[in-house]
């Protein structure tokens, strides 16, 4: 076998469309553009928003919101969700609970600008917990419980 006597497969291969070589070749003249207009000529090409000169509906809208680059989120958990991951076996309560130990047993999946601790559900074991934030409740119970949360 040598070099110059392979081939493609028939049909592997389609052939360009040669535009504007020809009337025989059936895209001769006006090059399968139709007849004049915007869209015959080059470069026109309207954006999807184009609607013949009528104010575009995202122009008739108010504009509304405010997204606050400096705006923190964190990463939330409920009391009663680590109750639950306890009784379950996929948090350690003897262990101090951090956010990278919640990220390593899958309870969260991001870690955002920190952890912050919510007072829903009620939590009966004695866990220490290091957060950016908490809430009063949540403190309550954690402490009510006889763990301790910090920074």
């Amino acid at each position: 076998m040598k070099l110059n006597s392979l081939f493609d497969n028939p049909g592997a291969r389609k052939d360009i469309k040669r535009v504007g070589r020809g009337m025989g070749s059936g895209y001769g003249k006006t090059a399968g553009r139709g007849h004049k207009g915007a869209k015959a000529r080059s470069g026109a090409k309207q954006l999807a928003t184009f609607e013949g000169g009528q104010t575009p509906f995202f122009r008739r809208l108010p504009k509304i919101g405010f997204k606050n680059l400096f705006a923190k989120n964190y990463a939330t958990i409920n009391l009663g969700d680590i109750e639950k991951f306890i009784t379950t076996g996929r948090i350690d309560a003897l262990q101090t609970i951090t956010i990278d130990s919640l990220l390593a047993a899958k309870v969260l999946n991001r870690r955002e600008n920190g952890l912050k601790i919510l007072g829903h559900g009620e939590i009966k074991t004695a866990v220490n917990i290091v957060a950016v934030k908490w809430s009063k409740g949540a403190e309550k119970a954690i402490v009510k419980a006889g763990g301790s949360i910090k920074k």
